[in-house]
């Protein structure tokens, strides 16, 4: 009894430590080093980037069409959001004719952590009560320029 009774405490604890494991996930482009080395600038383009490295995560919208190839690593302990454990981010720029200008590699100290103010969403104008939105209409309806004309009478006619 007392045997299989440590037997049973032994696997409760290892199901317990189970449990406090940490999920590890890699999530976007996964970067081959040598591949990444062999783009030069001056000598590949838009075409030759794409043989060697594929189609980028995303092309910026605005401004240079660069190309960002972005690779998270995320770590979430149990009953936890994921968090970013190492971010790599390659950025490639070309010039108007396609040509590759330059790269550049930032990680994981350009991510930005933000914190939401509480559960409201910041509006211009004054701010009101759930009253006067409710009734602030209230005599406002057809009174208005619009509507019928000035002569008063419901004809409708000349």
């Amino acid at each position: 009894m007392q045997h299989s009774f440590r037997i049973l405490l032994g696997a409760a604890m290892v199901l317990a430590l189970g449990a406090c494991a940490s999920i590890k996930d890699r999530r976007g482009y996964i970067a081959d080093p040598t591949l990444v080395d062999s783009i030069q600038p001056g000598i590949d383009n838009l075409q030759s980037v794409e043989r060697t490295l594929g189609r980028p995560t995303f092309v910026s919208e605005f401004g240079r069409k660069d190309w960002y190839y972005v690779s998270i690593n995320t770590q979430q302990r149990a009953f936890g959001r994921p968090q970013a454990k190492d971010q790599q981010v390659l950025r490639v720029t070309f010039d108007p004719a396609g040509n590759v200008t330059g790269m550049e590699r930032t990680g994981v100290e350009k991510v930005v952590r933000l914190s939401p103010d509480g559960d409201k969403t910041p509006t211009l104008g004054r701010e009101r009560t759930f009253l006067e939105d409710l009734f602030g209409n209230i005599g406002t309806v057809g009174s208005g320029m619009g509507g019928r004309g000035g002569t008063g009478d419901n004809t409708g006619g000349n």
